[in-house]
């Protein structure tokens, strides 16, 4: 039994797997949570021990932040989680801290096809380095190593790497968020902050009309990358419909960069919530015109396999392959040493 965790900025799930032989995970109970309601991750981890009292063995989090020696500060909550107070919380020897997105990427190699939607076949027999990249809260990525059998999450900040305009909209757009924050991360323009920041650059340098209706509609206090994302899927006003289509081209650019630099030909993954949400605009050449306009790499990305995760709870998933992969590769070890002390002539070996 595995208790997993999946923390981002705006919601916190936790959930309970078992393994089972031959099936692999099978999810046993799940609670979400809205994290800004808490004031620490302990705090929802005992409101979900206490009215799921499971007899787990295991625990892992994934939490969208830097993860370091297992602390991690959560990069848009002011919390700060330690594996080891948490193994204390929980009466465990051991508990994993994860990246979100390194727990996204144990994920990937364990859903079935119908949890993706193609953007981008790429080569038949693509295989290597995979990445994944994530716009939600912020902008997550994270890559997965290929040994020659398979891969190795690991966990990158690369979202918060400067934003490289690419045409003169995006140099006004960079002027505009510097003026504003500082410093421009990539994160800035890509994520649902992002696609807000974008709109309001629009709208703020009169080079679209926020409508009446809309801009009541943002007063109200409603989600407005929700509202603004919507309105433009849905052509109901041409300041969001632009918003959108420079936030796709950016998002579509960055996923490329993070090919290149990862050398992923085995797969690009989006993850997150909002690509599920924007498909059909992800679908169109928009996005992956973006991925592909690197010069003289473009041959080499339109091999590379292209995918949005369409499973919600793939962080979940992967953050209790992660404790189930630590603990059975800590019981072969064990087994390993254990097995290297014994004397080799009581082993059926020669000496």
């Amino acid at each position: 039994m595995i208790l997993a965790g999946d923390i981002g900025g705006t919601n916190a799930r936790l959930a309970v797997f078992e393994v089972s032989e031959g099936h692999g995970l099978r999810k046993i109970v799940e609670s979400d949570y809205r994290a800004r309601d808490y004031g620490a991750l302990a705090e929802i981890v005992t409101t979900f021990v206490t009215s799921q009292p499971l007899p787990f063995e295991h625990a892992c989090f994934g939490v969208a932040g830097p993860v370091r020696q297992g602390r991690a500060v959560i990069a848009n909550l002011p919390w700060i989680v330690g594996a080891r107070a948490l193994a204390q919380l929980l009466k465990l020897p051991d508990v994993s801290v994860i990246n979100d997105l390194e727990a996204h990427a144990y994920a990937v190699d364990a859903l079935p096809p119908g949890d993706f939607a193609v953007l981008q076949p790429g080569a038949a027999n693509a295989g290597g380095n995979a990445a994944i990249i994530a716009a939600g809260t912020g902008l997550g990525q994270a890559g997965l190593y290929w040994d020659g059998e398979r891969h190795h999450p690991f966990a990158g900040e690369g979202g918060h790497a400067d934003f490289a305009p690419r045409n003169e909209l995006e140099m006004e757009l960079l002027r505009y968020l510097t003026r504003k924050f500082g410093r421009v991360s990539c994160e800035r323009v890509v994520s649902g902050p992002g696609l807000n920041n974008v709109y309001m650059f629009l709208r703020d340098t009169g080079r679209a009309e926020e409508p009446a209706w809309l801009r009541d509609k943002l007063l109200e206090g409603a989600d407005a990358s929700a509202v603004i994302a919507q309105a433009g899927l849905d052509g109901k006003a041409e300041i969001c419909e632009r918003a959108l289509g420079i936030f796709v081209s950016a998002y579509g650019a960055e996923a490329g960069n993070l090919a290149l630099k990862l050398m992923a030909t085995g797969g690009i993954f989006l993850g997150g919530g909002i690509a599920p949400k924007i498909l059909a605009k992800l679908q169109q050449p928009t996005f992956i015109d973006a991925f592909l306009a690197k010069g003289r790499m473009q041959s080499l990305l339109e091999t590379i396999p292209v995918r949005v995760i369409l499973n919600d709870k793939a962080g979940l998933l992967g953050a209790a392959r992660c404790a189930w992969i630590r603990a059975t590769s800590g019981r072969q070890a064990a087994a390993d040493s254990a097995r290297e002390k014994r004397p080799r002539d009581l082993i059926g070996e020669t000496p």
